[in-house]
């Protein structure tokens, strides 16, 4: 299954969003536009079928609900996130809405939680249990196993997703984690220690393929390993060819920026089978690498057997320079006085046009998102 349509309501920089998607998403915009706040709403689903987490962890960590509801929201306060999942070729097998409010003493609540299998009603609430007991509100059904067993599907789903935004300083400080303990860490500090606790096998033919990518991107980088040290830390060395016969060896706190980014991001796309949140991947990277990035996420998903989905945000020309890049892979967030707005490339007309004329993504939508007058910013520092 993937996501293959997402609707928001409130949502952070949104008043409104409808838009379908397929395998790939690349969602580009000017900045403070919203594209992470895109993202994370389906962080926040991940969020609340955390065993750790809970619909009211996850309000929290974001600051609770009025930081997350859209500051143009008017009469309808409430904050809404539906997402449809399926297949390909098929209707939508599930359709999961949610809709929170919050108590005079700003705890979150439910306002609405309904559950759709194809046409039929799963699930809705609030429910005759719920009126006579309101604390059952703060809860979503779908974070409970005792009342989720008729559509588990969507929870098990949803624990699927990743996402990552790797920050190389991080993946330096090994003391960050206690070593031997795996975490969850969106910015990439325990990637060692999820390397290090993948099957052996499955953890050394993923590093052998990272060794070739890796030799392409960076010729004089060679042998890929995984060790730990005498205190039991995981690290990454690699063989760096210089002047010297045999070369020298170097662990991850010499590895350059982009070579800990490229490392992050080609262990990412093989580890896991639910969707892929990437925030601007073609950070630090060689523009000739980036400009390899769409194709490397199409082996990925021709690779992966369940065909996984990838959602990147990204400013970058290069990136949109692939001619495999589909207009209805790419959406668009324009902000404005009454919140930000996101369409499908697709639907607009010019750029339909502009692509036939041989025009690359690059070209037709990056120049629209600009911000107007930007030309101007050389001369701010003169007042």
């Amino acid at each position: 299954m993937r996501i293959t349509r997402i609707k928001l309501n409130n949502w952070r920089n949104f008043r409104s969003v409808d838009v379908t998607l397929r395998n790939r998403a690349f969602i580009v915009g000017p900045n403070a536009a919203g594209k992470a706040n895109f993202l994370d709403a389906v962080r926040f689903l991940r969020d609340i079928v955390d065993h750790a987490g809970g619909l009211q962890d996850a309000v929290g960590r974001r600051g609770g609900l009025s930081r997350i509801r859209c500051l143009a929201a008017r009469r309808h306060r409430e904050v809404g996130i539906e997402i449809e999942l399926g297949g390909d070729e098929h209707e939508p097998v599930w359709r999961y809405s949610l809709e929170l409010g919050q108590t005079n003493r700003r705890v979150p609540i439910i306002r609405r939680e309904i559950v759709h299998r194809g046409d039929e009603e799963i699930l809705k609430r609030p429910d005759r249990m719920d009126e006579k007991d309101s604390i059952r509100l703060r809860q979503t059904a779908l974070e409970q196993v005792s009342a989720n067993a008729r559509f588990r599907e969507i929870a098990d789903f949803l624990t699927g997703v990743t996402y990552m935004h790797v920050v190389p300083q991080l993946i330096r400080n090994t003391d960050r984690f206690p070593s031997g303990q795996a975490t969850t860490d969106s910015y990439g500090s325990d990637l060692l220690e999820r390397i290090a606790h993948t099957p052996k096998k499955t953890a050394a033919s993923r590093l052998r393929r990272m060794e070739h990518a890796l030799q392409i991107a960076i010729p004089q980088s060679s042998n890929l390993q995984l060790e730990r040290d005498e205190a039991g830390i995981p690290h990454l060395r690699a063989s760096h060819s210089h002047w010297r016969k045999g070369g020298s060896w170097q662990r991850e706190d010499q590895f350059s920026d982009g070579t800990l980014r490229l490392i992050g991001l080609l262990w990412l796309i093989m580890d896991g089978t639910g969707p892929l949140l990437l925030e601007e991947p073609e950070l630090s990277l060689h523009s000739a690498v980036v400009r390899q990035l769409p194709a490397l996420f199409s082996r990925a998903l021709q690779r992966s057997r369940n065909r996984r989905q990838i959602f990147v945000t990204s400013h970058s020309s290069e990136l949109l320079t692939d001619e495999g890049i589909a207009l209805d892979e790419v959406l668009i967030v324009k902000p404005s006085k009454e919140g930000s707005t996101m369409e499908n490339a697709q639907d607009d007309d010019e750029l339909k046009f502009l692509q036939e004329c041989g025009l690359t993504l690059s070209d037709t939508v990056l120049d629209q998102l600009g911000p107007p007058e930007v030309e101007r910013i050389r001369h701010s520092v003169d007042r």
